[in-house]
């Protein structure tokens, strides 16, 4: 049997399907690159947003339309709307987040045997094929921020055993991978729930030790879980100089309804002192514009804000109410126009920022780890790859360098693109 994978959200629900994929694969099925050619679709969802669920949704039609024989619906969508998901398309069950993890078993019928020792992790074919291993290493959590609904989706923050994490690394590297990225939903929060309290540095420290992967990334962590101590582990070089902060708004009267654990001065403060002891650090961001009661006051301290900071890109979204949620019972809900136009100049600052941050590096060398790759009519193969401080590159090669790291000067930038 061939099982073709589909995700829409987070990295981590990359990285689960990248795992489902691995344990199937040791189980005998064989993983197709797409629909057409699959006996079976597994489709992991995302519904953070009101977007994001509309785009699960989307996945099955398209799917269904595609004329997968069976679909298999899991994620947040298909834990918070289990009814509403068994009536879509060409769905044949509905399995919750609480069990995603048991899909490999249930299909297979085997008991977990293929979980006692590593199993080389190879990318996944098709559309979501990335050269970069997305390994969970937390799920869940414990923040009560009054717009989201992926603590409810999710439950309470629980923390994978370190040498879990670092037996995938290794499965990873063996798949080919040179760079792992650590994935949660709250990823600053490992360590909290286990018995030592230890931390994510203590976990980062440990797979440096235990890991030779060539470069470590982190996905998105809550500012107010970061001290400066923590910004030492950039000492070493295989830690990537990326750090995706979420700062939501710039706005402190917005980021006290948003019940956030922090401050525009903390924050700020934080930015500083990573970019004091990182050098080249690029620091991303989560952005919501028109939170209940947001007036053009606050808008505009939020806009300015941002400007401050200079981020290094960033992604925008407009406030999205989820039924649950404390937020969505705020009053002062904003007109939809007046949300699509402080997005629009959010996004422009951001997109500012993101290219002035670019232009630092042309005519600087940099260590660029190609994903994808397409061979051109004149043979010569046209590559697109990211910096460790998380810079698109392209260039063309005479051979496929695909999940290759090479070191590489940008010469010119345009469109969010650096060309080599």
């Amino acid at each position: 049997m061939k099982v073709y994978f589909d995700s829409v959200g987070c990295r981590l629900n990359q990285a689960e399907i990248e795992l489902m994929a691995a344990q199937l694969r040791a189980a005998g099925y064989g993983i197709a690159e797409s629909v057409e050619d699959a006996d079976l679709v597994i489709i992991n969802s995302c519904a953070v947003t009101a977007a994001a669920a509309s785009d699960s949704r989307q996945k099955v039609r398209q799917a269904y339309r595609a004329g997968a024989p069976e679909i298999i619906l899991t994620g947040c969508l298909a834990t918070l709307e289990p009814g509403a998901a068994m009536e879509l398309p060409g769905i044949t069950k509905v399995i919750t987040n609480d069990e995603k993890a048991k899909i490999p078993s249930l299909l297979s019928g085997l008991p977990e045997i293929y979980d006692l020792e590593p199993i080389v992790r190879k990318p996944l074919p098709g559309i979501h094929k990335r050269t970069r291993a997305f390994i969970k290493a937390q799920d869940g959590c414990n923040n009560y921020c009054t717009y989201c609904i992926t603590r409810i989706a999710r439950g309470p923050s629980v923390s994978i055993d370190q040498k879990i994490i670092a037996d995938e690394i290794r499965a990873a590297e063996a798949g080919g991978a040179h760079e792992a990225v650590l994935t949660g939903v709250n990823l600053g929060a490992w360590g909290r729930d286990l018995p030592e309290k230890r931390n994510l540095a203590w976990l980062v420290r440990y797979l440096l030790n235990e890991t030779s992967i060539e470069r470590i990334r982190l996905s998105s962590t809550e500012p107010w879980d970061l001290d400066e101590e923590f910004f030492t582990l950039w000492q070493d070089k295989r830690m990537c100089r990326h750090l995706h902060l979420p700062l939501q708004s710039g706005s402190a009267g917005v980021l006290h309804r948003m019940v956030r654990n922090t401050t525009p001065e903390k924050f700020c403060s934080l930015v500083e002192t990573a970019r004091r002891m990182i050098s080249g650090l690029a620091v991303t961001t989560d952005i919501i514009v028109g939170f209940p009661g947001e007036t053009e006051k606050e808008f505009e301290e939020s806009l300015e804000f941002v400007k401050k900071i200079g981020f290094a890109g960033g992604h925008v979204f407009r406030f999205s109410a989820r039924e649950g949620t404390a937020a969505a019972r705020l009053p002062g809900r904003l007109h939809g126009s007046i949300t699509i136009e402080r997005s629009k100049r959010m996004r422009s600052v951001l997109e500012e920022d993101a290219q002035r941050f670019a232009r630092n590096f042309i005519g600087k060398e940099l260590a660029v780890l190609w994903e994808t790759s397409q061979q051109e009519s004149n043979g010569r193969w046209l590559l697109h790859g990211l910096s460790d401080n998380y810079l698109q590159f392209q260039s063309t090669s005479t051979e496929d360098r695909s999940n290759c790291i090479d070191w590489v000067v940008g010469t010119i930038y345009s469109n969010g693109i650096i060309t080599v």
